[in-house]
């Protein structure tokens, strides 16, 4: 009946009918359970046995997931009925090394819960099913396969974006221990990132293999196996008969194995191979099952309206909990009675731990929601920041000197932002011996700009190294290094080049810490360069203006430093938050003012300004979300709300102002996530005229934020911005007619103060 692919009840009755219709006398002889179960492999019948029960448990798990949804209590369907042959893979592994689960690894979970004494996976999936609090990872926010006891770490993506990180958890193994940092993980651990066959058309799934073929070719070792469970369709959509494996195949640098992922034994043998060789070779391969996918794609699927009766009994035929039942008839290890009441003892367990889950705590409030989101400990951030000033000025730290070739930047006279920037990474790699700084042409050119040079000198290619050329890539090894340890420091060259990639830090990283309750942290300052204003060079793809993006991102600190003593401070802010709170951190640096050291006039050195030697890093730290306030004249008059490029136009503006006696307060914000709100509101009230400057754009630039909390807080005084248009920014002169200028910023001025 075609109803059986798609109802619960039915698919239940079908394991119950076929296995009725196995007698003991089906088997070919009776095997000692510590023999192989079958002639030609070598998984035992005791083994075969164990993992039986992990696929009994994720199948009646995707059961319960229908039963509880039927009356309004589950809230996740997507299941892993055809796919519990992954529980050989987690048999093939040990429980260690760090497993990233595609939806559907139901039967790896499972195994990988079997062999941790007190673990409990069907209690686990249940509480995220029913959305309970005491879920052991994502406590009731999401229903994912995680448990940090497993070294399953939580993936919230329904494609492939967890992929990259995968490979950044591989070189963190690898890496981790040359750096004096301790990895969570054993040296000689794997690591495993499932997926389904769909995902390998992905653009995370393809950089993902790419890189790890990149980083095979040129020596570096990557101990990651990715398992992709092939049952042929993307929801409705099929894969091309061939293609997936044709794929694979082809990926440089990749060993390849395949298996049917329906047939215990064989999918057993493979992922046995494929882990002993990327454990004994660290080096990357790719496990190939081949499954199927029993009753839709989640429980609202129809799958009668785009599969054909014939493709849905094939798929059924294969059902790989009714191929290991007669695997083990076959073998003598259990007869059809005796599988029926384990598949019963298990079906009724799981329906009394569900039932036993319901009555349990949810999420109260937002409060609770969002408790674990990005924890914010301020006051040890600053005394991380003290701790390190004070190692380096006793001497604790070694190599300072020797790291700035005995030319300390404090002892060279103002520096630029770009230099200031330099110093900061420097001292930071001292401190900080895990930190590492990575991107594209950040090693030997040092940077499009030169901001990095002479990193790679300093501390070796270990610590600095050029990547290829992939953000997405870029980003996921540096969520995967922040696992393992390490404080990762990438750069992404160009704001516009970020967003392709920008779901790396959305869904991926900014996320990991709410959807695990806090138990993984996602440590990581990414550098990017960006905004506009560059004279000589540009277009929109050197002077990209775009920054909402990164502002809708819940918990992500968006720092953007204007001043070479404020990029200093903040920047190292960033990496105590990082290391102290695990803080996804995002640094963008204004281009056009990388290497300004004049504010009014030619010569006068006012943009340019001293680094601070470690003694005076407390005290002039600068906590996240605290702006700057420069008051220019009596600062009676008018207050100036700006960021970035626009702090320079702004001071040169209220300079102009304060000669027609007319005294301003230039807030610069510094942070443009969190805004520093009590800061906006006080200066707001001071002067009871608010101009915002807003060098990004009119609608979802940063001004809209502001007023947002001017109103929010109660501000009754008058307020007027002056944005750039909204427009990508055109290349050469034409780029005047887009931005805010010196000229709107001051007619800006008048029309308020006129007002």
């Amino acid at each position: 009946m075609l109803s059986s692919v798609t109802s619960p009840q039915e698919l239940d009755e079908r394991f119950r009918t076929v296995l009725g219709e196995l007698a003991t006398s089906d088997r070919e002889r009776r095997r000692d359970p510590d023999e192989p179960v079958r002639d030609g492999t070598r998984l035992t019948g005791a083994q075969a046995s164990r993992l039986f029960d992990a696929q009994l448990t994720s199948r009646h798990l995707d059961l319960a997931a229908r039963w509880l949804r039927g009356f309004g209590e589950g809230y996740y369907t997507i299941g892993s009925a055809g796919h519990e042959g992954n529980a050989a893979v987690a048999a093939a592994l040990r429980p260690t090394d760090p497993a990233l689960l595609h939806y559907r690894s139901g039967g790896f979970y499972a195994a990988r819960a079997a062999q941790v004494p007190g673990a409990d996976a069907a209690r686990d999936v249940l509480r995220g099913l029913v959305g309970s609090a005491s879920e052991p990872i994502a406590g009731g926010r999401h229903k994912v396969f995680g448990n940090a006891e497993l070294e399953v770490i939580p993936t919230t993506s329904t494609i492939a974006s967890h992929l990259p990180r995968a490979i950044g958890v591989a070189f963190a193994i690898e890496r981790a221990r040359r750096l004096g940092a301790e990895p969570p993980w054993p040296s000689d651990a794997v690591a495993i990132c499932s997926f389904g066959d769909a995902s390998v058309n992905h653009a995370s799934a393809a950089a993902a293999l790419n890189t790890a073929g990149w980083c095979e070719h040129v020596g570096i070792r990557l101990p990651v196996l990715f398992v992709c469970e092939d049952n042929g369709l993307g929801v409705s959509v099929r894969s091309p008969r061939g293609w997936v494996a044709a794929t694979l195949k082809s990926r440089p640098g990749l060993r390849y194995l395949a298996a049917d992922g329906c047939d215990l034994p064989e999918a057993y043998d493979a992922a046995t191979d494929a882990v002993a060789w990327v454990r004994r070779q660290r080096r990357p391969a790719i496990l190939h099952l081949s499954t199927v996918r029993l009753m839709g794609h989640a429980g609202a699927d129809a799958e009668m309206a785009y599969r054909v009766p014939t493709e849905l009994a094939r798929d059924l035929d294969r059902d790989p909990l009714v191929a290991t039942a007669r695997l083990l008839i076959q073998a003598g290890i259990a007869t059809p009675a005796e599988i029926l009441a384990r598949y019963d003892e298990v079906g009724w367990q799981i329906r009394k731990t569900a039932e036993e889950v319901l009555d349990e705590p949810k999420l109260a409030g937002a409060a609770q929601v969002v408790a674990p989101l990005a924890p914010r400990r301020p006051a040890r951030v600053a005394q991380a920041v003290a701790d390190a000033a004070a190692s380096a000025t006793d001497g604790a730290t070694p190599g300072r000197a020797a790291a700035f070739a005995g030319r300390l930047p404090e002892d060279l006279g103002p520096l630029t932002l770009a230099q200031a920037i330099n110093a900061t990474l420097t001292d930071a790699l001292v401190t900080w011996p895990q930190a590492l700084v990575f991107g594209e042409d950040v090693a030997a050119k040092g940077g499009v700009y030169g901001v990095t040079k002479g990193l790679r000198d300093r501390f070796g290619a270990g610590r600095i190294f050029d990547t290829l050329l992939d953000e997405t890539s870029i980003l996921g090894l540096a969520l995967g290094a922040g696992l393992g340890g390490l404080l990762p420091v990438p750069e992404i060259q160009y704001l516009a080049y970020l967003h392709n990639a920008e779901d790396q830090l959305r869904g991926e990283a900014a996320s990991l810490s709410f959807f695990s309750s806090g138990a993984y942290r996602n440590p990581l300052v990414v550098r990017i360069a960006g905004l506009a204003y560059q004279e000589g060079f540009g277009g929109h793809f050197h002077n990209d203006n775009a920054v909402a993006v990164l502002r809708d991102i819940p918990g992500l600190v968006l720092a953007c430093p204007a001043r070479p003593d404020d990029a200093a401070a903040m920047l190292r802010t960033c990496l105590a938050a990082a290391m102290i709170d695990g803080s996804v951190c995002a640094v963008l640096e204004p281009i056009a003012l990388y290497h300004t050291r004049d504010l009014h006039a030619d010569g006068d050195g006012q943009w340019a300004a001293r680094y601070p030697a470690p003694s005076d890093w407390a005290a002039r730290h600068v906590p996240i979300g605290r702006a700057r306030v420069d008051v220019i004249g009596s600062g009676e008059d008018l207050t100036i709300v700006t960021f970035g490029n626009g702090v320079r136009m702004s001071l040169r503006a209220a300079a102009s102002l304060a000669a027609q006696g007319i005294g301003s307060r230039v807030v610069d914000l510094r942070w443009l996530s969190p805004l520093p709100v009590a800061d906006i509101v006080r200066e707001a009230a001071a002067t009871g005229r608010v101009l915002i400057v807003d060098e990004t754009r009119r609608s979802g630039g940063v001004g809209e934020g502001v007023v947002a909390a001017l109103v929010d807080r109660g501000y009754v005084g008058a307020a007027l911005r002056v944005a750039s248009v909204d427009s990508f920014v055109p290349l050469g002169p034409a780029a005047a007619f887009v931005l805010v200028g010196e000229d709107s910023i001051i007619e800006g001025a008048s029309a308020l103060l006129a007002g």
